[in-house]
This record gives structure tokens, sequence and C-alpha cells, in this order.
């Protein structure tokens, strides 16, 4: 593998070893804290700070997770020399990164409701920004078509938004009742949206060719499923 392999499965690892292992954690927090509200379990009276804590960093880290993804794609869908847009627009992207990155930031430290729903709007902003970009591959953008409801792309959006949602409103959620139940049913969507990205990526791994193999399949038709013979190993003019 080359290094631009290497960052290509970046992604799927830091959500293998970071992100699931969290969920986990924050549901099994999540049934705690609802148990103990509803008196059908003794729990420790730590279980609903812990929970919100630990929500609170699942939230962030997706939101990184995914921008690591982008950044990758963006970086490494060909040499940096044949960039398209070339300097002018790596920066601009540069700047689109390091501003959302700012706002979430901003989002995690910000007490007045008015910025913490500025913030989130900036960096789901952020995140749909660099993913509308060329270099981001998605199954399709109409949402008319079978393909745009199995796209690993817009499955991580989605939850990117529900878990801006959930970080943004935390302390709205802990006083008020509705809200909590919206965040209740937010994240049992989350949760699905979880398993479908799971699934999603793992059958989009399988799709992508390592780099040093990526010119002979794509040059293979996907429709027939059909690819071209291999050429000869063997050198001119000696045969078998």
């Amino acid at each position: 593998m080359t290094s631009v392999d290497w960052l290509g499965i970046l992604h799927p690892v830091l959500a293998v070893v970071i992100v699931y292992p969290l969920i986990g954690i924050v549901v099994r927090l999540a049934m705690q804290t609802r148990a103990r509200r509803l008196k059908t379990l003794k729990c420790p009276p730590t279980v609903g700070r812990e929970h919100s804590d630990l929500g609170r960093w699942l939230s962030a880290s997706v939101v990184l997770l995914v921008l690591v993804a982008l950044t990758v794609a963006i970086a490494t869908d060909k040499p940096l020399m044949a960039f398209q847009g070339g300097a002018a627009r790596a920066a601009q992207l540069l700047l689109v990164l390091i501003g959302t990155l700012a706002s979430l930031a901003a989002l995690w430290v910000s007490k007045a409701p008015g910025l913490r729903l500025a913030f989130v709007l900036i960096t789901w902003a952020g995140v749909l920004g660099l993913g509308a970009q060329p270099e981001v591959w998605r199954l399709s953008d109409d949402p008319l078509s079978p393909a745009f409801w199995q796209s690993h792309y817009w499955s991580g959006v989605a939850v990117v938004g529900l878990m801006l949602f959930s970080l943004g409103a935390q302390p709205e959620i802990l006083r008020d009742l509705r809200l909590r139940r919206l965040h209740v049913t937010a994240n049992v969507l989350a949760a699905v949206l979880f398993l479908v990205q799971g699934i999603t990526g793992t059958r989009d791994l399988l799709e992508i060719p390592l780099s040093w193999q990526a010119s002979t399949i794509y040059a293979c038709n996907f429709k027939t499923r059909t690819c071209p013979p291999p050429a000869s190993s063997q050198p001119p003019g000696i045969s078998p």
C-alpha cells in the first residue's frame, strides 16, 4: 500500500477504533439514564452527566471524522500538481476547512443559544460545501433516485446534522421535555443511520481499488461487469 492508500483507510479506521465504540457507550448510558428517570432500574446518579459528556465527544468526533474523509477525498483524487483549480481553489477549500473547524470549536464552548444555533448552521454548511466538491464521490444527488438513499455520503452528512443538533441544543434538551423527546427521536434515527453507514462504508471499501490497481480496475465496464483481458506478461517476440 502507498501513502495515498493509507490515507484512504484513515476514515474507516477512526470510525472503527473511536466512533463506533463511543456509540455503544453513549447508547448504554442513555438507556441507563432513562431507566433511572423512570425509576425502573437502580443506576448511579452520575449516568446522566456521563451520557451528556460522552455524547458531546461523540458528536464532535463524528463531525471531525467526516471532515477527515472529505479532506482526504479532495486532496488525493489527483496528484497535487494536477489539482483542479490550482492553488487558488486549494486555498479557498483550505479556508473553508479551517472555518468549519473553528466553528465547531466555537460551538463546543459557546453558551448563548443564538450563537450555538449560528455555529451549528455554519459547521454543517462547511461540511456540505466540502462534500459538494467534484472529488467527493456520491452515488447520486437526486433524492428521487434509489441510489441517493444508498449513498454513504448522504447518510453521513445527515448523521452529522443530527449530531450537531444534539451538541448545539444540549442545554435546552436537559431542561425542556419536548426537546428531550425530539432528542430521543433524532438519536434513534441517528442509530439507524450509523448502521447504514457501517453497511455502505464496507460496501464502498470493496469498490475502491488500491492506487496502483486503479487504472486497470477503472478500465472495466461496471454496467456489464466485464473487464478487458489483461495484457500479456510475455516479452514481445517470445512464444510460450
